[in-house]
């Protein structure tokens, strides 16, 4: 090889004419240079990207932070300066006012009427029931007690028995001889009394009146068969029966308070609920009890506890008018309230 350029074996001319040495030695000279620059590295072997686990996917849900990019933008300009209005400042609002203590429950309405119970065992009736002497001897019945002012008992109405019903009579005897045996099945009834005091009125004459029931005074009231009436002269009820203790003290009437066409109803008062005045000079019993308080008040049971009832407190439904209708504070009403009773 001779200037850089092979000759065939076959043939001695040369391949390429002299004009075209030049520019070809120039490229040569050039593609020299080429080889001394260093090699290009070699390419990098591809390297296999493995799929990211789908666990990771959360983490692509970053979209909201590259929506916060222009805000920051924003926030990193220039903010216009703008007057501030000046602060508004609010009252605060008024505390609620302390929420009330609760009220206590109202109490409960006051009964009508009182009851006091009486035992069987611990009172006597009185009307009936057998008079005897302190020897053991029956000598009648006890048919009225007779009560003088202040409703104190005077004197005891007994009727003598006659031979076979034929001759009796009544003869009053004083309060302060009367003792009461509260055993059942014995006579209610002894006459303590010294014989000057124990005389027994002598048996009227065939034909002759019998003597009549004792009549009210200013000082005395029979009570059997009386009328119980309020301060107005209201009706009440009729005395049919007495209860009385073993000391021989008052402690009910027994009053029937049915109507003119009701089935009979009685009821027992209490002795100490009754106020005994005087009206036209006579002795009266009267008893402020108003309708609903009588149909309150228990039924009277011969045979069971007695239930005695009394007026209940002024704050009783009904009793208002009951105590505007007492027993009057001035004499003109008391003249009042007569003048209606005798117009009755």
């Amino acid at each position: 090889m001779r200037g850089g350029f092979a000759r065939s074996a076959r043939s001695a001319r040369p391949v390429f004419h002299l004009p075209y040495a030049l520019p070809l030695l120039m490229l040569l000279a050039l593609s020299g240079c080429s080889l001394f620059r260093p090699a290009p590295p070699p390419p990098e072997a591809p390297v296999a990207v493995e799929p990211e686990p789908v666990a990771s996917e959360p983490e692509a849900a970053s979209a909201p932070e590259a929506a916060s990019e222009p805000e920051t933008e924003i926030t990193a300009k220039p903010a216009s300066k703008k007057p501030h209005p000046a602060p508004v400042r609010r009252r605060r609002p008024a505390p609620p006012p302390p929420v009330p203590a609760s009220a206590p429950p109202a109490p409960p309405p006051a009964p009508l009427v009182q009851v006091r119970t009486l035992e069987r065992g611990s009172f006597r009736t009185l009307l009936d029931s057998e008079v005897q002497k302190t020897d053991g001897k029956v000598v009648g019945r006890a048919v009225d007690l007779v009560a003088g002012p202040g409703g104190k008992p005077v004197e005891v109405v007994v009727n003598l028995q006659g031979f076979m019903g034929i001759g009796d009579r009544k003869a009053d005897f004083p309060w302060s001889g009367v003792r009461i045996n509260t055993q059942p099945k014995t006579p209610a009834i002894t006459l303590a009394l010294p014989p000057g005091q124990l005389q027994v009125p002598d048996r009227p004459k065939a034909g002759a009146p019998q003597p009549g029931a004792p009549e009210a005074s200013a000082t005395r009231l029979p009570m059997l068969d009386t009328t119980v009436e309020r301060a107005n002269g209201a009706k009440v009820g009729r005395v049919v029966d007495v209860l009385l203790d073993g000391s021989a003290d008052p402690q009910a009437v027994v009053l029937d308070v049915s109507g003119t066409l009701e089935k009979r109803h009685t009821i027992a008062a209490d002795w100490s609920a009754l106020h005994f005045v005087t009206k036209n000079n006579t002795l009266e019993a009267q008893l402020e009890m108003s309708d609903q308080q009588v149909d309150a008040s228990p039924p009277y049971a011969a045979d069971q506890p007695v239930r005695a009832v009394s007026p209940g407190t002024p704050g009783a439904p009904g009793a208002a008018a009951t105590a505007a209708a007492a027993a009057p504070s001035t004499t003109s009403a008391a003249a009042s309230a007569a003048n209606t009773h005798g117009a009755k």
